[in-house]
Order: C-alpha cells, then structure tokens, then sequence
C-alpha cells in the first residue's frame, strides 16, 4: 500500500522545520501544527479501518515518524508516541472504543503508563489518584492512557503488583502546566499529569501485564496481523524512529552547513578527508540503525503473519535491536555535531536542536540499554531471565 500519509508528511516538510523554533518557545507543538498532523492523518496509521484509521504495516508507521522527525523532532516525537495509542486501544473495550472515536475519528490519545498511580475497586470500577511526568502531546489530547497499581481500600498498592491501564477522558486529568522545562525535546510538551479521586469505570481498564504479554489481544480475539504484534515491538517503535529520525535530520543539517563551509585552519570542508570521513561513517551508521529497525518490525510481522508463536528470546532479540539501533544513530550525530565548529552551537542553526533532540530520547526508558542487553545474553544462553530483567519485553 502507497503511504498516503508519510506523503502529506513530506507536503508539510517546510512547515514543519519553520515552525520548530515556535515549539521550542511554547514548549509545545502549536495549535497549527497539531491540526496539520490531524489533517495529514499522522496519528491515523495504526487506528482500526472501522473509525477512519489506515491498519497500516507498522514499517509504514515507522518510515512516517522518521520522516516527521527528520524535520522537526518534537513533531516525529509526537507522532511516534501518540501515534501508537490508537493500537492498544483497537482491542480495548468497543464502548470506550466508540467514547473515544465514535464522535471524531481524529481524537488523539495520550499517556504515560509509568504505573505512579493507584486504583482502588469499587462497584463498577475504580478510585483512582496519581501523578505522572512525561505525557507527550498532552496538549492536543482528549483522553488518555495512564499506569496504576492495583491497590487495597486503603490506596496502597497490593503485592505482588498488578500494572493496570487506566483510560480517562479530558476532564478527569489535570495537565500541570509549567512542568515541562528541559534541553531537548522541548517541543513535545510532555508535562505532568494529576489525577484526583476519578472514577474510571470497568469497561475503561486494561490489564497492563496482560496487554505487554499478549493475553489482552487474544482476549479480545483480534484477528488482523497487526493487532497481534507483540507489544514489545509496537510500543517502543514510534520512539525509536522518531530518535533514528532526528539523527537523519541533523546529519540533513550538518550536510546543508558545511557544504560552503570554511574551516577554521582555512581548509574548505569538502577538502578535509577528517571531516568528510566522519560524514561517511556517521551516514552509514544512520542507514544501518534505520535498517535494523524496519527489518526487525518486518520479522516480527512475518512471524505474527504466520501464526508463530514469538517466545521471549525473540521478543528480546527484538529490543536489543531497537536500543542498539537507537544509541548506533545518536552516536552518529555526536560524531558530525563534533566536527560542525562553533558556529553549529548557535541557536539559530538547527543542528544544535538535532543533537539535543536526539539525546533526549535516548532518556526515554525503553531505550536503557543494560536490562535490555542482559536479558538478550541470558536468553540467547537459554537461561530463563529473572523478572526484574523482562520488564517492557
């Protein structure tokens, strides 16, 4: 299928590296970024054909966030987080399903599911309160996903813990505005998020270990391929591309300012065999990273495809090459940006943007490399990892 959506991404190419200093100001996408997103379908790919989504190959999913990024990446950063909600929520409860979509098929979810808050049953549901940092996107979002522990009557969680998915409407959150001051990714908006006594129904909770493990979909007797993907390898994607694409975009930037430029021993860059080695070895790495991310989504969706079973040795596989892939870019940029002189450290130039960018979402926690890599060996090893190593696989 032709990526309709990663086209009118290119469409807005201009518009959205304008508009990327005005994000970093408002430390938020703009109102008329948002709704271009809203129009281009950015937020469409991965939401069900039956409320105006696409059901496309997650691959398609992933060539649009590193497009977006490669122009501004706050904006790919959004469409890689938000973008992915519109999965989880295709084998949620159809009634919140039909809350969320039924009236505007264009409504956009948000999160985090870092389970910092704690959901005591009721009839019916559940008392919830917590607080939560790092919710992209807030801004423009109607509802969203938030973590909790399954607590007793007195608010403490129960143990073992069980992680739920608690799925709110708008008016029972509170975005904690002024939260959101750092040095990358400050386009994003990922501000706070307080919820206080909020009643969230039955219909509107998900089992957050039986969604990471697989039992949610084959609950809800999915039958589409891309419903099926393990969450291991759908969740962190849109992050891992929206970093793979930023660092396409700064070595974008690195090559339109040193194309004329003059070093500082009067050297012009395209005489410097130093510096143009760099460029070449930098470049390679990003095409590698971006390969090894697609190709992965592609046997994972092969496999899936097939009936297979995708045991956790694969899974872990799976985000060993998504961490790797993530940290083989930005090791990249590091590289250009260190060879880009002093000049490249000015704000008006955006490749200082792209490299701050692309270390800010390396601080993302699906992109901590030591948990990842250690269950991979272990598992490679055909030793059973211990629980504390196969979080988020």
């Amino acid at each position: 299928m032709t990526n309709k959506v990663l086209d009118n991404i290119v469409a807005l190419a201009d518009e959205l590296r304008e508009q990327a200093t005005e994000a970093e100001r408002l430390n938020k996408l703009p109102d008329s970024t948002a709704k271009k997103l809203k129009d281009a379908g950015a937020i469409k790919l991965l939401q069900p054909k039956q409320y105006g989504g696409f059901e496309a190959h997650p691959r398609e999913f992933a060539e649009t966030v590193m497009k977006a990024a490669s122009y501004d990446g706050a904006t790919g950063w959004v469409c890689g987080i938000v973008g992915v909600h519109p999965w989880q929520l295709a084998f949620a409860d159809p009634k919140v399903q039909e809350e969320v979509w039924g009236e505007d098929d264009n409504t956009w979810i948000a999160s985090p599911y870092a389970p910092t808050g704690v959901a005591v049953p009721v009839e019916g549901g559940y008392i919830f309160n917590g607080r939560w940092q790092f919710s992209s996107g807030t801004d423009h979002c109607d509802w969203i996903f938030l973590g909790a522990l399954l607590g007793d009557k007195d608010g403490n969680p129960i143990m073992p813990p069980t992680m739920l998915h608690m799925i709110l409407p708008r008016k029972d959150y509170e975005i904690v505005e002024d939260s959101w001051n750092v040095v990358g990714l400050k386009g994003t908006g990922s501000k706070d998020i307080i919820v206080k006594d909020a009643f969230v129904p039955d219909y509107r909770v998900m089992n957050g270990d039986h969604v990471i493990d697989g039992t949610a979909q084959r609950e809800y007797g999915v039958t589409d391929t891309l419903y099926k993907m393990p969450w291991s390898t759908m969740f962190p994607l849109g992050i891992s591309s929206a970093v793979i694409g930023i660092a396409e975009g700064a070595l974008a930037a690195h090559l339109d300012y040193q194309r004329d430029r003059v070093g500082a021993q009067g050297t012009a860059i395209k005489d410097d065999p130093y510096v143009l080695f760099a460029i070449g070895e930098a470049a390679a790495d990003i095409s590698a990273a971006r390969e090894a991310l697609l190709a992965n989504v592609d046997q994972m969706w092969d496999l899936t495809e097939a009936g297979k079973e995708i045991d956790f040795e694969r899974r872990a596989a799976g985000r060993r090459t998504q961490v790797r892939a993530a940290w083989r870019a930005v090791q990249s940029v590091d590289t250009i940006f260190a060879r880009s002189g002093g000049n490249a450290l000015r704000e008006d130039k955006p490749l200082q943007r792209f490299w701050r960018d692309a270390h800010a979402g390396l601080n993302h926690a699906i992109h901590v490399p030591s948990t990842v890599y250690h269950a991979s060996a272990l598992s490679s090893l055909g030793i059973d990892p211990p629980q504390n190593l196969r979080a988020m696989i």
